[in-house]
């Protein structure tokens, strides 16, 4: 943090949102023993100044080290980007655009600004990009990753089957599990089609969302999608049944009981599973009991390559999850964890077992 920095936020509240030590001083004896911001230097991958004030463009333009950040911007050999964040009268002054213009050509990559009302009440171009486009910015930075050059085909969410024009079957699922998946596999490199039933979740940066509402709707648009995917996740939890007959209107009550006939749903996954080329099948069993044989039954009977069993009850919409990861020959367990930590480490599991992954 620069001290202009901590005129908005204490260090010490960054030290608890990010769970490590803040670096405010160019010259700290502690870490200066180590030559700390040399090192800071070496380690990062990208460096991204957010926000970049004008002064601060002004202050990399020309080369000064004044201060920790700069020092840095001097001594690293990584790829560095700003996210500038000013008045609009600011951005747009000439002396502004004169040290864009330098960094640019310094192949340093810019990002943003937004456009829009400003804390200072003026409307224009000079808001800082939201952290979440900063994030796949960098995302978008490398070239290369786990799963780069992957395509990944994700279904999520739940399906409702129509009653009447007003009801529906359906279940508790919240998407949140698909759309962390779908989120890490971007980040990793991949490309990802998330076919999605209804839920309440933004589309994750970098993913191709289709939205689907019925198992006939998510059937008909995963094979739409699959030709050429690689691996196919089947996270939806998918209606079993359906009503044999929808109403034209409403359903009255007419009774104190009333007698519904359902009619077995397509089985999307083993379906997907039985084409020919197929692509790498994962699976989940949301379960209530026998959590491990009923996953072992379903990898077998689906013809499935990775499955990954969880309790439905500690599941559905939670942020958090536990797994078993159950193949045909082994299984283990995954600790519980935040649903994008968990998505990771099922992410590197199914890398590691892909057919052209370098461990088979």
């Amino acid at each position: 943090m620069t001290q202009a920095a901590t005129e908005f936020i204490t260090p010490l509240t960054m030290q608890a949102l990010s769970g490590n030590r803040v670096q405010l001083d160019l010259l700290d004896t502690e870490a200066e023993a180590a030559m700390g911001h040399i090192e800071l230097a070496r380690w990062a991958d990208l460096v991204l100044i957010a926000p970049a004030t004008a002064d601060f463009l002004a202050k990399i333009a020309h080369g000064r080290a004044d201060d920790i950040l700069s020092t840095l911007v001097l001594a690293t050999t990584a790829p560095i980007a700003v996210a500038p964040a000013m008045n609009q009268a600011m951005w747009a002054d000439a002396g502004t655009q004169a040290n864009l213009k330098i960094l640019r050509e310094r192949k340093y990559a810019i990002f943003g600004p937004e456009s829009g009302e400003q804390a200072c009440g003026d409307v224009g171009a000079g808001r800082m990009m939201e952290p979440s486009q900063l994030l796949a910015h960098c995302a978008d930075s490398f070239e290369s990753g786990l799963l780069a050059g992957q395509k990944f085909v994700i279904t999520g969410g739940p399906s409702r089957e129509a009653l009447d024009p007003v009801r529906y079957i359906s279940n508790h699922s919240s998407g949140k599990m698909a759309y962390a998946l779908a989120a890490e596999a971007v980040a990793a490199g991949a490309r990802v089609v998330l076919i999605s039933g209804p839920v309440n979740l933004s589309t994750p940066d970098g993913v191709t969302r289709v939205d689907v509402v019925s198992a006939n709707d998510m059937l008909e648009a995963t094979l739409a999608n699959i030709a050429d995917a690689d691996v196919f996740i089947g996270v939806a939890a998918v209606a079993d049944y359906r009503p044999e007959q929808i109403e034209i209107d409403k359903i009255k009550k007419s009774s104190a009981t009333m007698q519904l006939n359902l009619v077995k749903n397509p089985d999307i996954i083993s379906l997907v599973a039985q084409l020919e080329p197929r692509p790498f099948m994962v699976g989940f069993a949301a379960e209530t009991t026998d959590i491990t044989e009923n996953g072992h039954g379903k990898l077998l009977k689906k013809n499935l390559d990775l499955l990954f069993a969880n309790n439905a009850t500690d599941t559905f919409n939670s942020d958090s999850i536990s797994v078993t990861v159950i193949s045909k020959d082994a299984q283990s367990k995954l600790a519980t964890g935040n649903k994008r930590v968990v998505a990771s480490k099922m992410l590197q599991l199914i890398a590691a077992n892909l057919p052209n992954s370098p461990q088979n």
